[in-house]
């Protein structure tokens, strides 16, 4: 009986190491097969994780360097074809002959040369100096005597700047002229020949001889040559070279070379 006894308790110890075991390997199992399952989920979490990272952009072509295009210069404006003088510039001119009321008349041309170059407001040289100025006489008169005064006019019609002539409208307004005594010309010898005549006439009829018309020719002659001498004409001359000044009544355009 007692055999039987510890039989049986070395059955229940079997069973119960077999039943433990069993329990162990049960746990072990869950163990291994929790270890499995995460595992198995570990992708799925790691691929959830790097869905938070921006995804990878494709490799872009490397820009290159460019130079900035030169930016061409701007162009400056077109010089103008044509300069122009304002209405009331002044031109100095030079005569280019004397000019004597002794042999002048109304009518008869002129010349004369610019002294100086002539700039307009921009400083362009419009008129260069020597251009050719030409003009008409309009007035020639002597002085018939030494208190009294002659005159000669002038008046500019064209000027010629570089080889072509421009009309030009213009006043002049100074001329520099000087006062010429004839001395006695053959109209000033008619005077005392005559004053002689009337002498000699005036003598005979008072003296009744000869004597008397000697007397009176020369004291005649005396007196016309005095008359002469008051009533001979003065020329009014404007000396080769001379100045002479105009004013522009209107503009003057002329051509740019």
């Amino acid at each position: 009986m007692r055999i039987l006894q510890k039989h049986w308790s070395y059955l229940a110890v079997a069973l119960a190491a077999t039943a433990f075991a069993c329990v162990k390997g049960e746990q072990s199992a869950q163990r291994a097969d929790s270890t499995a399952r995460n595992l198995t989920l570990a992708p799925t979490e790691s691929s959830a994780a790097m869905k938070d990272v921006p995804a990878a952009q494709p490799a872009q072509p490397e820009k290159k360097a460019t130079t900035p295009a030169t930016k061409a210069p701007t162009p400056k404006p077109a010089a103008p074809t044509t300069l122009t003088l304002a209405a009331g510039t002044r031109v100095g001119l030079a005569a280019s002959d004397s000019i004597s009321t002794r042999s002048a008349k109304a009518g008869d041309a002129f010349t004369a040369t610019v002294g100086h170059d002539v700039k307009d407001a921009a400083g362009h040289v419009v008129i260069p100096a020597g251009s050719r100025v030409e003009g008409t006489i309009t007035a020639a008169e002597p002085a018939p005597n030494p208190n009294s005064s002659g005159k000669i006019e002038l008046a500019v019609k064209s000027v010629t700047v570089r080889g072509t002539s421009y009309p030009v409208d213009a006043t002049v307004v100074s001329k520099d002229t000087v006062m010429q005594g004839r001395g006695v010309t053959g109209a000033d010898a008619a005077k005392v020949a005559g004053g002689a005549a009337i002498g000699a006439i005036a003598g005979r009829l008072l003296g009744k001889n000869a004597k008397g018309a000697v007397v009176g020719g020369a004291a005649g002659a005396a007196a016309g040559a005095v008359a002469a001498s008051k009533s001979r004409d003065i020329d009014v001359v404007i000396p080769k070279g001379a100045a002479i000044t105009i004013k522009l009544d209107k503009p003057l355009t002329v051509k740019r070379v």
